[in-house]
């Protein structure tokens, strides 16, 4: 995915920062373009410098799939404009599917073989910066030169005790993509605004032959997806500090309150609203048959926009809206937390290299500053960066006039403790006798083996 999660900071703080990680925020510009000789500036300090007669090749390993139509920003775009920019380097990028890249690029940089550049979780996700940098594979990045224009949460949320380590590509939001005109054939003009009527609506579409919700849950983070945005609206709303009580022993995951959170989940199944035999569908052919018009919605994120609005076999309208978790007459919290972002291999031999490929990227200026901006589909975390697709507008305004906001569950969590979720949630849509307590449990039985030994 694309997942994110993280360390015990005061949770009404981290709400504060979170809110604070949208474009507008504040700080002066001071981006800079590198000379037009093409020497390479210096990222690093003043006697640091890269021989820009000296050939360099840096690689870069990211999790994802090549872009479906056009050219793909990160395979194609970021390489060729890096190489227009210094001729002296060639940018080799490689990308894995997200079930392998965690594994690879943690035994790559475990046995010192590791990429010059790499994606990087927030906080302390599978991958994530705070277990990177704590290993050493994360090079410190605080003299690179556009932190002034990086919204304050985006950057602590890359940091490990007050130095960012990795640079975020923006906010990510997890919702609902639906089918406009499905939902209006049943006589739903405006989503849900609650449960109650999301499951009403969930009905009448099953009793119309459509199938509600199409999930690929042959890939287990994608129950992440459905999990995260209704723990939001049932975990934390009366309790923002949930997390941080756990860790500090004063609360358990087994609490009531997840416990409904995965019994609302599982409701989903039960009820036949979820597209049949999820477990062999993977996320690809599920984001197939959304785009084809075999289903009404699907749960993911911003960051599969590409996907989910290319063309497919059925020509209709798409939009997005938070899954509302919430019960009718309180305000839908949105599912909120900065997206993963690129860090540079702390024992890479071109560090300089590799930073001034990042200053450059994040210059607010270039055309390949212009061409990420294009192509990202997170919500930009960079000064005055307006909002890029207009499918994500409701959502946004909600974020930013409401505040209404919760950061995937996972955030807080130890690496591992949504691997036990998923699994044994999976467990229910296989059809075995598991409970949502016994999820619980097993949630919380982890955390506490992980987190004693953190």
């Amino acid at each position: 995915m694309k997942s994110v999660k993280t360390m015990g900071l005061a949770m009404l703080v981290f709400c504060f920062v979170l809110l604070s990680a949208c474009g507008t925020n504040n700080g002066a510009s001071n981006a800079t373009n590198a000379p037009a000789n093409n020497e390479t500036t210096n990222a690093g300090g003043e006697n640091a410098g890269v021989d820009a007669s000296e050939p360099i090749t840096l690689t870069m390993m990211l999790s994802g799939n090549k872009a479906s139509e056009g050219e793909d920003f990160e395979l194609e775009t970021l390489p060729r404009l890096v190489k227009e920019k210094f001729p002296n380097i060639t940018l080799e990028v490689q990308k894995l599917p997200d079930d392998q890249y965690n594994t690879s690029v943690r035994t790559k940089l475990a046995a010192g073989q590791g990429p010059d550049l790499f994606l990087v979780f927030p906080k302390n996700a599978a991958g994530g910066v705070i277990d990177f940098a704590k290993a050493g594979f994360t090079a410190d990045l605080s003299d690179l030169k556009f932190w002034d224009n990086i919204g304050t949460g985006a950057k602590d949320d890359m940091s490990y005790e007050g130095k960012p380590y990795a640079v975020a590509k923006g906010l990510d939001y997890l919702g609902v993509y639906f089918n406009k005109e499905m939902l209006e054939q049943v006589g739903i003009t405006e989503f849900p605004q609650d449960w109650a009527a999301f499951l009403e609506a969930c009905q009448k579409l099953k009793d119309a032959g459509i199938t509600p919700i199409v999930l690929g849950d042959k890939d287990p983070w994608v129950i992440q997806f459905g999990m995260y945005p209704i723990a939001a609206n049932v975990v934390y709303p009366d309790e923002m500090d949930f997390d941080v009580k756990v860790q500090n022993g004063e609360k358990s995951l087994n609490d009531p309150k997840w416990v409904k959170t995965i019994s609302m989940y599982k409701e989903l199944y039960e009820k036949g609203y979820v597209v049949k035999n999820s477990l062999g569908v993977g996320s690809a052919q599920a984001s197939q048959l959304f785009i084809d018009g075999k289903a009404a919605m699907t749960f993911t994120g911003t960051w599969d926009y590409a996907s989910m609005t290319s063309k497919g076999a059925a020509e209709f309208t798409r939009g997005f809206a938070s899954l509302p978790g919430n019960d009718a007459g309180n305000p839908t919290y949105v599912s909120a937390a900065t997206a993963a972002g690129y860090g540079i291999n702390a024992k890479s031999k071109n560090l300089d290299a590799a930073k001034e490929v990042l200053n450059y990227l994040f210059d607010g200026e270039s055309d390949l500053f212009k061409a990420f901006v294009a192509a990202n589909s997170s919500i930009s975390v960079y000064k005055d960066v307006p909002l890029t697709h207009d499918l994500f507008k409701t959502v946004n305004e909600n974020y930013q006039t409401n505040g209404k906001s919760v950061y995937f569950s996972n955030q807080m969590w130890p690496a591992g403790v949504s691997d036990v979720m998923q699994a044994k949630f999976a467990e229910i849509i296989g059809g075995q006798k598991t409970t949502p307590e016994d999820v619980a449990k097993a949630m919380d039985e982890k955390f506490q083996e992980l987190w004693k030994n953190k």
